[in-house]
């Protein structure tokens, strides 16, 4: 097979020998060049062909995000963010997904003794599912939600049951996510949600999403209730657990040892959605590489839940779907555009 070839692009020479060193680690991936800006990545780009482009968000002379945004309208291509661990980096990178990056990794600290052989794996991991990416050049049109909520017309007229809708996804969910909630009623059932991220990248994406949605939508916390009208987004770090107290739900928040190799997991969420709400539970997995919620999910359906995939077409990447299909925990497999519908539509014809 032909290596994937990725360029990467960082102002900082430390950074560049340290993203070459982590990515040559496997055997697959071949590292053809770097660039100190974008003016230098835009001719190595035509001459290098990369697969992969490694992208830094703040850099001299043009911002990542200005670079990306030109990027993606004149050559499309799987882009991994590199991103700082700082509010204001988590706030860039969410921006650079919704123009079309496939992922991002948070940037390696300089000192990599302890650590970089996960460190590495997960750069490597990354780089290979961005490389199968269906990457799109994209701007969020605000609109879109509007007039989505309308196409959704008399669905959205919840009658409140205790149904409580779980989702998982991994890389491409930060958008695919975005679309499926600002589309929903402020009626809509609680939901709780996993995406893998990590720390404080999730209270970014869940203060971003607060602001553009109908439903409330908020980091968890330990002990929070589940709530019609409000989406809890697993914090980075923590697995979210949801568990039933007579009538009512809540979640706890924990540090257990990672699942499938992420903490959160969609896993131990969906596992605990099958065995407090069995029955009472929409599942939905969405676009994210790897394995992780496919047990969860074949758990929920055995408890009676309701099951959705997003589908291959609409997936950044078909992985975690693929994979529960597979388990056969999946009763229905859906575009993106159709799973926000499919789901009323079933709270609504489970009311009483």
């Amino acid at each position: 097979m032909d290596k994937i070839r990725v360029l990467i692009v960082d102002d900082s020479a430390l950074m560049r020998k340290v993203l070459t060193a982590l990515l040559s680690r496997d055997r697959a991936i071949e590292v053809v060049g770097t660039a100190p800006d974008p003016y230098i990545a835009r001719d190595k780009i035509k001459t290098l062909n990369p697969d992969v482009l490694t992208l830094d968000v703040e850099m001299p002379r043009m911002d990542g995000l200005t670079f990306l945004e030109k990027l993606m309208a004149a050559r499309p291509m799987p882009v991994l963010m590199v991103s700082s661990l700082t509010e204001a980096g988590c706030e860039t990178t969410l921006r650079a997904l919704e123009l079309g990056a496939v992922d991002f990794f948070a940037k390696p600290k300089i000192d990599l003794r302890e650590g970089i052989e996960e460190q590495a794996q997960i750069l490597i991991d990354k780089v290979k599912a961005a490389a199968r990416a269906r990457v799109q050049g994209r701007s969020p049109g605000r609109g879109t939600g509007r007039t989505k909520r309308m196409a959704l017309g008399s669905a959205a007229m919840i009658k409140t049951t205790d149904t409580i809708i779980a989702i998982g996804a991994s890389t491409g969910g930060t958008e695919a996510i975005r679309e499926f909630l600002e589309v929903l009623p402020p009626d809509t059932p609680p939901i709780i949600i996993t995406q893998h991220m990590p720390e404080k990248f999730t209270k970014a994406f869940a203060n971003r999403l607060n602001t553009i949605c109908q439903i409330t939508v908020k980091e968890a916390e330990q002990g929070d209730s589940l709530i019609k009208g409000r989406a809890l987004i697993a914090p980075g770090g923590y697995h979210m657990v949801l568990v039933r107290d007579g009538a009512r739900y809540h979640v706890t928040v924990n540090q257990d040892p990672p699942v499938n190799r992420h903490r959160p997991s969609v896993d131990v969420m969906f596992q605990s959605a099958a065995d407090y709400a069995g029955a009472n539970c929409i599942g939905v997995i969405l676009t994210g590489m790897g394995a992780d919620g496919a047990s969860g999910m074949a758990a929920m359906k055995q408890a009676g839940a309701f099951t959705i995939a997003q589908d291959e077409a609409s997936c950044v990447v078909f992985g975690m779907p693929k994979e529960a299909i597979k388990a056969g925990g999946v009763d229905k497999v859906l575009s993106l555009s159709e799973i926000p519908g499919a789901v009323l539509a079933r709270v609504t014809s489970t009311s009483g």
